[in-house]
């Protein structure tokens, strides 16, 4: 029996979730993200853990920043016959939480735990890409700790390590291989994993109203074992007169998320207004291929072929950049406003974009306000919309040609509390 191709892209499923431009979340504190993200210069909360740990050196005493972003992406298809589907709406929550410590005047450490990666997918049962995209959720944690030393009022520097978890669910349909006509196969992917990796940050002031930032997120890999589900689990073949599974069985696959290098400068232009802007490279790279191992299925059911138990895919994912720009102004010294734009080149080239991850280049507008309740105790809110640009596809290595709208509302509330 010849190998059945469209399971391929069934496996490479396991993994996109991970590697697309529009799931890797950027917003992980609601006063960075009202400034558009541009604040790896400024860094002056907890959430420099993050965005440029050598930040931490500008807090005193013990500090706690956590909360949350709520997030509502929106996406259509609208199919070469102008008829359009909607995916399903949903809504995504992921946290932050930040704890740093002064440990001696010029020492300091903190710790963190966020969602960088993750979001998902829904579309209807019966839309005509129930094949490539059915119903897909990805879950991130990161934890972190750093290290960071000022050695001078000009210059600090910052170190840390990253454990994660990664947890995706998937499900699709397959075509019936015996009849387009018979009932279509469920199948579903379960498979979680650890990874490891590092952060560092560097923060300069030359001069009392400049500061420029550096922080590096490395990549980190995952070894991401599940299982594969069918149903029904088998069928049977006619020709060989046998009843022959679907796929099933333990699964292994392998990634690594893309490192990010950012550099940023934040101006003080007087003692009110704050302007940030940032500039982020994105490894995207690194996703070159998917490639899944069935502990024992078997793709060919021939025996004289051997065992063929691994697929694999093209992605080819190109590196790319987001643009950030953001202001803070002081309207009392318990209330501030701020606001942000950013651009967000996507990593996907044309042939590869399908409804898993419908993405594109993304224009991100924010606005917020922080408010000191108290004398140790600060709420930051924040709201994006991000528009993301029509894209026409005409060349799909999947098939599936047409045209993707999406956009996505965002609303951050975090609070600080200080010791």
């Amino acid at each position: 029996m010849k190998r059945i191709v469209p399971l391929l892209l069934l496996v490479a499923m396991f993994t996109v979730r991970t590697y697309a431009g529009g799931f890797q979340i950027n917003e992980h504190g609601a006063r960075a993200m009202a400034m558009g993200g541009a604040f790896t210069a400024l860094a002056n909360d907890p959430s420099a853990i993050y965005f440029n740990p050598a930040g931490i050196t500008q807090l005193k005493g013990t500090q706690f920043y956590f909360g949350t972003t709520l997030i509502t992406p929106l996406a259509s298809y609208t199919s070469p016959i102008e008829k359009e589907y909607e995916m399903t709406t949903q809504f995504f929550s992921p946290i932050n939480v930040y704890i740093t410590h002064q440990i001696t005047d010029n020492f300091y450490a903190g710790l963190s735990v966020n969602n960088p990666y993750g979001l998902g997918t829904e579309w209807n049962q019966g839309w005509p890409g129930r094949y490539l995209a059915l119903d897909t959720d990805l879950k991130t944690f990161f934890g972190t700790v750093v290290l960071a030393y000022k050695f001078s009022d000009m210059f600090s520097l910052s170190a840390g390590a990253v454990f994660a978890f990664g947890d995706v669910t998937i499900m699709r349909k397959q075509a019936n291989p015996l009849s387009p006509a018979l009932r279509d196969i469920e199948i579903e992917l379960n498979g979680d994993g650890t990874g490891f990796g590092f952060t560092a940050g560097l923060l300069v002031k030359p001069t009392d109203n400049l500061q420029l930032g550096v922080s590096y997120r490395s990549e980190v890999s995952f070894d991401l074992e599940g299982t594969a589900v069918s149903t029904p689990a088998t069928f049977f073949h006619p020709l060989l007169q046998a009843s022959l599974p679907f796929p099933n069985g333990d699964i292994t696959a392998p990634l690594a998320t893309p490192q990010n290098l950012t550099a940023g400068i934040a101006y003080m232009a007087s003692d009110k207004l704050t302007l940030t802007a940032d500039f982020q490279f994105v490894g995207w790279s690194s996703y070159d291929k998917l490639e899944v191992t069935f502990a024992s299925y078997d793709f060919d059911f021939n025996p004289a072929n051997g065992q063929q138990n691994v697929l694999s895919t093209d992605r080819k994912y190109e590196d790319t950049y987001i643009i950030r720009g953001g202001f803070e102004y002081a309207v009392t010294d318990a209330f501030q406003l701020r606001g942000g734009l950013l651009y967000d080149n996507n990593p996907v080239q044309d042939e590869y974009v399908e409804p898993t991850l419908p993405d594109s280049d993304r224009i991100g507008f924010s606005i917020g306000y922080g408010a000191k309740l108290s004398n140790n105790l600060t709420m930051d809110v924040a709201y994006m919309y991000l528009h993301f640009v029509d894209r026409t596809i005409s060349s799909s290595k999947f098939g599936f040609n047409g045209q993707y709208t999406n956009s996505a509302h965002l609303f951050g509330l975090n609070f600080l509390y200080s010791l």
